[in-house]
């Protein structure tokens, strides 16, 4: 009896194996800028579209022609160095039921604008969520959007080669609308900007939005090739070979930084 509880409080006190991470065809974060260029107005367009191409047609059809039928979702928000917000954290997606609860939760409560715009800390903070999630990809890809260049947190570029290192791609929707809330901190070419130095990774891509519009659409279309892995042709290919000022958003910053609505 004596040797029956020992081998027994000798068994409980072994250590645990993990559980073993839960397969699918693709974990997917969105990271969605709400840097202070951003209007209140605009923010409740992003998360109306990101809900809206989430419970369409053709993103449930496309999650019906992965391997596996199943994908890792995750929404994040993002400024600052220091200002990334889950606003929802990883979940197994199946069928419509799942995105449609998805997409319920992005319409809880509201967004909040911050200051400064770091895509470096962005990419770094979305690798980090990635490695340390219960999933296993055979495909991870980090979705940035943004309406202006890194102006904080270390060069870009440099953030973005330590994540295509991790074996993870960065997809890029660079917003381009023409409109008068936060203009003197627009670049005219964010599509080139984010192609030659944010976008990286196998079948790595870029869609510009450059009206309101055409957003849910938008987000739409890149839901569809990231979750289906289609082609990208007539989309702007990810580094291409022209040189190009990565540094462009931090110069932006010191010159225009004595205003009062740095984003």
């Amino acid at each position: 009896m004596r040797l029956a509880a020992l081998l027994s409080a000798a068994f409980l006190s072994l250590p645990t194996a993990a559980a073993p991470a839960e397969e699918v065809d693709l974990e997917l974060l969105l990271m969605v800028d709400v840097s202070r260029s951003m209007s209140a107005e605009e923010l409740e367009i992003q998360r109306q579209g990101y809900a809206r191409a989430l419970t369409g047609d053709a993103v449930a059809a496309a999650l019906g022609r992965t391997l596996t039928g199943r994908i890792a979702l995750a929404y994040v928000e993002w400024a600052g160095e220091y200002r990334q917000s889950i606003r929802h954290d990883w979940a197994l997606i199946e069928d419509r039921d799942d995105l449609e609860a998805f997409a319920a939760t992005l319409l809880q409560g509201r967004s909040v604008t911050q200051s400064r715009t770091s895509i470096a800390s962005a990419l770094r903070f979305g690798a980090f969520l990635i490695g340390a999630n219960e999933f296993a990809g055979l495909r991870r890809v980090i979705d940035i959007s943004g309406d202006g260049p890194n102006n904080q947190g270390g060069l870009v570029t440099e953030a973005r080669d330590e994540v295509l290192a991790e074996g993870i791609t960065i997809n890029g929707l660079p917003l381009m609308t023409h409109d008068d809330y936060g203009a003197r901190w627009r670049l005219e070419d964010l599509d080139i900007y984010y192609s030659r130095c944010v976008v990286g990774g196998p079948g790595a891509f870029v869609v510009p939005v450059t009206d309101w519009r055409d957003f849910s659409d938008a987000v739409t279309r890149k839901l569809v090739l990231e979750i289906a892995g289609a082609p990208v042709e007539r989309l702007h290919a990810a580094q291409a070979d022209a040189p190009y000022d990565c540094q462009i958003g931090e110069k932006m910053w010191r010159r225009n930084r004595r205003f009062d609505d740095m984003p």
